[in-house]
């Protein structure tokens, strides 16, 4: 079970909601519902490697291929906690549980 916060998640769960939400290694669409919303971005999350800095443009050139909207999704990974960056928004990198 993937444990997100508040949530217990079956891996059967996360599977339909990927399933669901992304097609061909794309996502569809962003989840209304945050339960949803966050194993995407968990999935999403996992395009970028532990211990690695990327500055934006090499944020939003992993994010491009996954959705049309990167910047939003980029903004929900920070807002989600599962990417930080500096205050001068130059260097991000994925957060350690």
């Amino acid at each position: 079970m993937m444990d997100m916060s508040n949530y217990r998640i079956s891996e059967e769960e996360i599977k339909k909601i990927l399933n669901v939400y992304f097609e061909g290694g794309r996502l569809k669409q962003i989840p209304k519902k945050e339960k949803k919303r966050m194993v995407t971005l968990v999935y999403i999350s996992k395009n970028f490697q532990k211990g690695k800095y990327y500055n934006e443009k090499e944020v939003n050139e992993v994010l491009k291929d996954i959705f049309d909207d990167f910047v939003m999704i980029r903004r929900y990974l920070i807002d989600y906690n599962l990417l930080n960056r500096n205050k001068e928004g130059t260097r991000y990198w994925v957060v350690d549980p």
